[in-house]
């Protein structure tokens, strides 16, 4: 056994020769290695086997690399390999069996011509990448051969002394046994040679253990007149309904007296050792024929299956029988299966004619191309240019063989129209190709699969979706389907929204909403704001040419086709703007009472929220901040304009507020009841006067309120409203004013005066505040007479005091 070291060699084949030298750990991945060794010893008509393994690396030149062609040659023509099955000397006897790595030689029925040396050889898909292993395996085919040495004449006998041999021109394997025959049968010797007497009528053949089908001829020791049968062919075919001639040699040491043909079954048990003539399975279909003298034909015609057998001859004479150990000839009927055989080679495919049966004696072949007879080609290989788009066949003895052509292709889908997701689905590659093609699947030039005729999708997906298609490959040629479209239909799966530009929205830009929805057919899109519907239709955008404030809330679309819908999540579209609808408010609304409290209000529509400001007019620093501005004791000096500043990341806005103070409700109410009181007191003063020089006096009950129907002149004088104020007060109760007034004749003058006020009440809250706004006011008059018996005060003077409550309701802001 040998290895291959890949060494280039200039040839002008355009091969790279792998030199078969033993291959050392670490060297490249080339190489060839050849079993047996260099020489193999076969017999003629037996059958001899070589193997080879071989090696290549997988990527070459940044390519990936595989082998595309194997074969075996012995020789070269127009500086290329002849394919052994394309050689027509092997036509019929040569078989390869080759794995991936791997390649075995079989060739049957050996010749002694079939001696040669034996290459294989691969070329590969890479340019210029043919190899050849070398030097290759010797094949030497040899007959046996009977030879006589140390022969010793006898003294009295006409016979000889001598050794006999079984000879061979090659050494055989394995140091084999043999086997003897003498005139037909079997001596029982396994000895290589032994040494007796020979005689003159005895024949003598030698056979290998094993290989007792391919025997040598037998031969004559002593003279040449010795008892044999040599048979013309060892195996012979016919076809079925056919004829055929066997023949043979015979010679005889005495005359005659029966000779006749009789055979045995296909296991080689004699089954019937009777002349054939004479055999009902063969009746009416056998001649045995005799042109010449020592030549006996055997001829069968109409041949059935059955006829298939070994056929011998034998011959009796007085005293001497022919023995049937030694093999005859083996008949095989069959079917014609004439076929044409593809051979491809890296130039251009070889066409070989090929039949179970080869008839040596009538070789004659007729080829045809698109079904008309080519002139001129009547060998079995076809020696013309081979053209893919035509078909070509052959016939031979009038059995004419199936055409062989290009693959043809297409792709059949099941079910056929629309399918829906999760469906099965079958897409077929049919094709019509002879020889039978190799399959391989696409999609949309992508390699999916190799070597099956279908594509099964049980449960079929959107992503499978696209353009299918499948190639066909065989010896001639390679073909390409049509595109198969697989639509996949689906409602909509996802319903995605966004939006653009992303991030912050400005009013006044321009937004687009999009929506997207893996859908087959495409979707239709409706748009939502608030689950209020703006629009519908194809196309999956709602643009916003200026944005504004008004849009912005939450939006979602819904994506719809005939197979189902499916609502996107809701997006907040959030506009940002500057503030704008800026309104500045008082509280409480009026006048400005001095000294309330009073809350100025700033708002505006602003986003983001915005920051208030207060300034007050010609003044540089801010009041305050915040959306409301509170003065809890305003005064004079709080009176002027005052704005408001609003401010957010996208603009700012002012507006401004006049406040002016007026005096507070309690004290005008005040001081006109005073003046009023003032005034009566004045008037009764002098009333008063002059009754008390009328020497009047009277007591009078202070805190008495006095009836409306009392009068002046009786006990306590006390002042009370007039009819006009009854009359009012009839009316309006909540404006009644009580003034008590009382005068007494022995002490000072002094008036009591009591004043309500009332304003028109709204809550009974306002009720209890009244009591609270209660003045009271002294006026003393100093006068200057008095009566007589009247008391006078400490300072000697005429006195007389005022008292008066005023009440005043008012509402304080």
């Amino acid at each position: 056994m040998r290895g291959a070291a890949m060494r280039l060699i200039a040839a002008s084949s355009g091969f790279v020769v792998l030199l078969t030298l033993p291959v050392m750990q670490g060297q490249n991945d080339w190489g060839v290695t050849y079993t047996p060794t260099d020489l193999i010893c076969a017999l003629e008509g037996s059958i001899a086997e070589i193997h080879c393994s071989y090696r290549s690396p997988s990527r070459l030149n940044d390519a990936d690399m595989a082998v595309e062609e194997t074969f075996w040659f012995t020789r070269f023509s127009d500086n290329e390999p002849v394919d052994l099955r394309a050689d027509s000397e092997y036509s019929g006897r040569v078989q390869y069996h080759c794995g991936e790595n791997d390649c075995t030689l079989r060739i049957t029925d050996l010749r002694e011509s079939d001696s040669a040396e034996y290459k294989f050889g691969f070329i590969t898909n890479q340019p210029g990448g043919k190899y050849t292993g070398e030097p290759g395996v010797t094949l030497s085919v040899t007959g046996l051969q009977v030879k006589m040495s140390e022969s010793e004449r006898c003294l009295v006998d006409p016979c000889t002394w001598s050794r006999l041999t079984c000879h061979s021109s090659c050494p055989l394997p394995d140091h084999p046994s043999y086997i003897w025959y003498k005139n037909g049968k079997n001596m029982w010797k396994d000895a290589h040679s032994f040494k007796t007497y020979f005689y003159g009528e005895n024949s003598y053949a030698c056979a290998v253990k094993g290989h007792e089908d391919f025997p040598s001829p037998s031969v004559c020791v002593y003279g040449s007149s010795c008892n044999r049968v040599t048979y013309t062919d060892r195996s012979i075919c016919a076809f079925k309904g056919s004829s055929v001639d066997i023949s043979c040699t015979y010679n005889n040491y005495e005359s005659i007296k029966s000779k006749f043909w009789f055979s045995n079954d296909q296991q080689g048990y004699y089954t019937r050792l009777v002349d054939l003539r004479k055999d009902s399975q063969y009746s009416g279909r056998v001649q045995v024929l005799e042109a010449e003298r020592g030549r006996s034909t055997l001829r069968i015609t109409d041949l059935t299956e059955r006829d298939s057998a070994e056929y011998r001859f034998k011959f009796k004479t007085q005293g001497f029988e022919w023995e049937s150990s030694l093999r005859g000839t083996t008949l095989t009927v069959t079917d014609p299966d004439v076929q044409v055989q593809v051979i491809w080679t890296s130039t251009s495919p070889k066409l070989i004619c090929s039949s179970s049966c080869l008839l040596s004696a009538r070789s004659a072949f007729v080829w045809y191309k698109s079904e008309k007879e080519i002139q001129g080609e009547t060998s079995p290989s076809f020696r013309g240019h081979v053209d893919l788009e035509d078909s070509y066949s052959c016939a031979y003895e009038g059995y004419r063989s199936p055409a062989v052509y290009a693959p043809k292709v297409s792709v059949l889908m099941n079910p056929s129209g629309d399918v829906m997701k999760d469906s099965s689905v079958n897409l077929t590659c049919s094709i019509d190709a002879n020889p039978a093609a190799k399959y391989t699947w696409y999609k949309e030039n992508q390699l999916l699969l190799s070597g099956e005729p279908q594509l099964v999708f049980t449960s079929v997906q959107s992503s499978d979706s696209g353009e299918y298609y499948c190639t066909a490959e065989n010896e001639l040629g390679k073909t390409t389907s049509e595109h198969v479209s697989l639509n996949v239909k689906y409602g909509p799966q996802t319903s995605t929204l966004s939006v653009s530009p992303t991030g912050e929205i400005v009013e006044g830009s321009s937004v687009n909403l999009s929506c997207s929805s893996d859908a087959n057919p495409a979707a239709n899109y409706t748009w939502y704001k608030e689950n209020l519907k703006l629009l519908q239709g194809p196309e999956g955008v709602h643009h916003f040419s200026s944005i504004s404030s008004e849009d912005r809330g939450n939006y979602y679309c819904k994506s719809e086709n005939k197979h189902g819908q499916i609502n996107s999540a809701s997006l907040f579209l959030d506009v940002q703007y500057a503030p704008k609808l800026l309104s500045v408010s008082v509280s409480p609304s009026g006048e400005i009472v001095e000294g309330s409290s009073v809350n100025l209000t700033c708002s505006s529509d602003a986003n983001p929220a915005a920051n208030y400001t207060w300034y007050k007019e010609n003044e540089d620093s801010p009041k305050a901040s915040g959306q409301i501005f509170t003065i809890t004791d305003f005064r004079h000096e709080h009176s002027g304009n005052y704005y408001c500043e609003a401010q957010n990341t996208r603009g700012r806005r002012n507006s401004t507020l006049n406040l002016t103070v007026v005096a507070g409700a309690w004290k005008s109410a005040a001081a006109g009841s005073i003046t009023a009181v003032l005034l009566a007191f004045i008037l009764l003063a002098v009333f008063l006067w002059i009754r008390r020089e009328n020497s009047f006096t009277q007591q009078c009950k202070c805190g008495e309120r006095p009836d409306n129907r009392a009068q002046l002149n009786v006990g306590p004088v006390c002042d009370t409203p007039s009819s006009a104020a009854q009359r009012q007060a009839a009316g309006q109760q909540d404006d009644l004013h009580y003034a008590s007034i009382c005068f007494s004749q022995n002490q000072g003058d002094v008036v009591y005066s009591k004043v309500r006020v009332h304003p028109q009440r709204e809550t009974e809250e306002e009720e209890e505040e009244e009591e609270d706004g209660v003045e009271y006011s002294a006026v003393r008059f100093n006068n200057a007479s008095s009566a007589p018996g009247t008391r006078r005060q400490e300072d000697g003077n005429y006195s007389c005091a005022l008292y008066s409550t005023v009440n005043n309701n008012k509402n304080t802001p």
